[in-house]
């Protein structure tokens, strides 16, 4: 059953009582924009998110996001377009006549009370019973590896320990819409890794419809859902996370959702092949593309070290080599250009060293001279048609 009430601002909006498998909020923007005097915030964009799924807003800083998840939240009104929540249009109706539940990445807690009492405050505010409360607040406690902190404040916790239980507080709130903005970005490094699995496992049971922003493309992958990359305030594709990354529509969805950056290298298609500064050919054979000056992409952990059939070698010097993780990157210098190549391990390299990476011609992107791709590499078992949608950008 879904509870209907009406609101002291004269809207009506669905609120909490999604109680139904499938019942969750539709939220949907139409045509919002927000400008504040000559500065462009957001430009106009369309996006409804896909309900009880996790959706990650990507894209570097200034691209966007804080400001898209302010309107979804009603804590600021776009200046053009509308709001939809359940086809009930509220735009304007403040956060606080919303039912939402939102993350900082600056945790926010109450300094006066117990970490129990802040993860309970949503729960005291709805009037559930005191046996409602300790069930709900323990159990979230348990899940996030905080419950032996429940009698502390939190001036007596660690700053991942304090972000624990802001999310707790959030998920506590059982709102149909959690909006969390860039939540782990000041954790350290350890700490984020943790957090990440937990919120994959937490949000994999579709309790509420998450929309979760980060710079980082591996964090996407990561939590999986669906993906609408923004680029200087632009939405410039939505879809299932995976076939965004595998299918990018343009050339900056591919710079935004790579990390390390696709390696792009310009290019002239011809007779079924490109060739590359260096008089470097690689056969294309079945493109489907008109010939003509475009951009090649290949990513960094598709480049080899030994060659495979097929595969056009690319001899050059080692720039950098740098080690990340348990994987080294390496920088190489060729007639092409700058190439970096992710290897497993950690490689010995000597700077300046002769190198020759190895392209498989089914791993490459090409895109034309508007920026649109043009072709991808094709996946094992992946659907003929994407399912993403790619957003025209202006002067496409």
């Amino acid at each position: 059953m879904i509870l209907k009430v009406r609101l002291g601002c004269g809207f009506s909006m669905w609120l909490s009582k999604y109680k139904n498998i499938g019942d969750w909020m539709q939220l949907s923007l139409e045509g919002i924009a927000q400008q504040v005097g000559s500065q462009a915030y957001l430009y106009p964009m369309s996006l409804a998110p896909t309900p009880g799924a996790v959706t990650i807003l990507l894209g570097t800083t200034q691209a966007g996001k804080t400001s898209l998840m302010r309107i979804m939240a009603g804590l600021d009104k776009p200046s053009a377009g509308r709001v939809m929540v359940d086809g009930i249009d509220v735009t304007g109706v403040q956060v606080r006549e919303r039912n939402v539940s939102m993350v900082y990445q600056q945790f926010i807690n109450y300094p006066s009370l117990t970490v129990f009492d802040n993860i309970a405050s949503p729960l005291r505010l709805r009037r559930d019973s005191r046996e409602q409360i300790d069930e709900r607040v323990r159990g979230l406690a348990g899940r996030l590896h905080i419950e032996h902190l429940l009698a502390r404040y939190p001036s007596e916790l660690s700053g991942g320990q304090q972000q624990r239980v802001a999310l707790a507080r959030a998920l506590a709130k059982n709102a149909p819409l959690m909006l969390l903005d860039e939540p782990l970005v000041n954790l350290d490094y350890k700490l984020r890794e943790e957090l990440r699995e937990e919120l994959t496992h937490l949000f994999a049971q579709g309790d509420a419809t998450v929309i979760y922003a980060t710079t980082e493309p591996a964090e996407a992958l990561l939590l999986g859902g669906y993906t609408a990359v923004l680029d200087a305030g632009e939405l410039l594709q939505y879809g299932p996370t995976p076939e965004v990354f595998h299918y990018p529509a343009s050339l900056r969805v591919a710079r935004a959702f790579s990390d390390p950056p696709m390696n792009l290298v310009e290019g002239v298609l011809s007779a079924g092949r490109v060739t590359l500064p260096g008089n470097i050919v690689i056969p294309l054979p079945g493109v489907d593309a008109p010939d003509g000056p475009v951009t090649l992409g290949v990513r960094a952990a598709a480049l080899r070290l030994r060659s495979v059939p097929d595969a056009v070698e690319i001899p050059g010097k080692v720039a950098l080599a740098e080690l990340s993780g348990s994987d080294t990157f390496v920088h190489l210098d060729t007639s092409a250009g700058n190439l970096v190549a992710q290897f497993a391990g950690v490689l010995d390299l000597e700077l300046g060293a002769p190198l020759s990476l190895h392209i498989e011609p089914g791993q490459l992107y090409l895109f034309n001279q508007a920026g649109l791709r043009i072709h991808a590499p094709r996946r094992p078992g992946a659907l003929a048609a994407v399912v993403s949608t790619p957003i025209t950008e202006p002067g496409a």
